[in-house]
């Protein structure tokens, strides 16, 4: 997904929509990571990435999310034969926890740059979010493939794979962005066949953002009524990331 210290852009699933991602990349490394260690830097760090980094409900959210979503794999999955079916989730604080990045560059008194993520991509030095490295393999055992499907750029993606196996997280296929942040292209891919994989059927969803579900926007959703919520808990599985995301442009009321 995409980005300026609180910000990123990101797209949805079926539906072509942006966004600007607040604090999500990378640090310039020793330097930052020193300075990190320091006693007067914490209080530059908002109680966005404190909660992130340091919260017990955090954990309990993600556990929580991933269990809910092996759960609806196992039902959705019965009865369909293997190799027929996928998941899709998003990279950036779906499977990967990006905190660190953003701790760093808030102890710089700094934002998100292009360069400083990319340097945090490199390092490899992301680490699996709670629940994420079962629910991956669990899928895989039940005989369906996984596909991360991530805004990082395509000269990022041979990194983004370094650090997923470094987590020894076993996905199918990678897919980055070329020129376009909409990710609806290449969840079409997915269901077309990519990477060598054949035609597949997407059964769920898992990400931290709207705009990471078929057909979503926050303008579409904010306004929507309840009943436009139903597949979250049986198709798409949603993470919390108060960090960054497309509601960062949303007008208080």
């Amino acid at each position: 997904m995409q980005r300026s210290l609180l910000s990123i852009a990101a797209l949805c699933t079926f539906s072509a929509c942006t966004y600007t991602r607040s604090t999500s990349s990378t640090s310039t490394g020793a330097g930052a990571a020193a300075a990190v260690q320091g006693a007067p830097a914490t209080g530059k760090i908002g109680n966005d990435i404190r909660w992130y980094r340091t919260a017990a409900e955090k954990r309990a959210a993600y556990v929580q999310g991933y269990r809910l979503a092996g759960e609806r794999v196992a039902a959705l999955s019965a009865g369909r034969s293997a190799g027929t079916w996928a998941v899709i989730l998003d990279a950036d604080e779906t499977v990967l926890d990006n905190s660190r990045y953003q701790q760093e560059r808030a102890v710089m008194d700094s934002g998100y740059t292009p360069t400083s993520w990319g340097q945090w991509i490199k390092r490899t030095e992301a680490t699996d979010l709670p629940g994420a490295k079962k629910f991956i393999g669990d899928v895989r055992s039940l005989g369906g493939r996984v596909a991360i499907v991530t805004n990082r750029k395509q000269g990022e993606c041979e990194d983004t794979r370094a650090n997923l196996d470094k987590l020894e997280v076993k996905v199918d296929v990678v897919l980055c962005k070329d020129v376009s942040d909409d990710k609806n292209p290449r969840f079409a891919q997915v269901a077309a066949g990519v990477g060598g994989l054949p035609p597949l059927e997407v059964i769920l969803w898992v990400g931290d953002n709207i705009q990471d579900f078929p057909g979503m926007t926050q303008d579409t959703m904010r306004a929507a009524p309840d009943s436009a919520f139903a597949d979250f808990g049986k198709r798409f599985v949603l993470l919390p990331n108060p960090m960054y995301g497309s509601w960062e442009k949303n007008p208080l009321p």
